[in-house]
């Protein structure tokens, strides 16, 4: 499994945001030559994150891009599932019945316990304990 460029670009966006000083807003054009992120791609994350109520978006010469909630209650886990929907290691730990082996599978198993640990850790990991550890 590998992220998606897109998820990987909001993760980014949200630390940045999640950087500045509460209720300050930044450019997008900002967030995208400083986070390395084609302004066009980003257009369209800050569109679902807005929408899944991670940001909030204003327009005009003060307007730009800030967190909806404070960093200690949006989890890495918040940002990759808005841009990519549920996490899923393989098919089958969405939808056991696709498995020819059925749920006694022992890779089955395996999957479903990797990807319990991999949403737990994104889940407990907030843009606040990021911004800590950089500082």
């Amino acid at each position: 499994m590998q992220i998606t460029k897109q998820a990987d670009y909001a993760l980014r966006a949200m630390r940045f945001l999640a950087k500045l000083p509460p209720n300050q807003r930044a450019a997008t054009s900002q967030i995208a030559d400083e986070q390395a992120i084609p302004p066009s791609f980003l257009a369209k994350i800050i569109s679902q994150l807005s929408i899944a109520g991670l940001i909030h978006t204003s327009r005009g010469a003060r307007g730009g891009v800030s967190l909806a909630v404070t960093p200690e209650k949006v989890s890495l886990l918040d940002v990759v599932e808005a841009i990519d929907g549920p996490i899923a290691l393989n098919e089958c730990t969405i939808n056991p019945a696709v498995c020819p082996n059925g749920p006694d599978c022992p890779i089955h198993k395996l999957w479903c316990e990797a990807q319990s640990e991999l949403v737990a850790k994104l889940r407990k990991t907030t843009f606040a304990s990021l911004v800590k550890k950089a500082a």
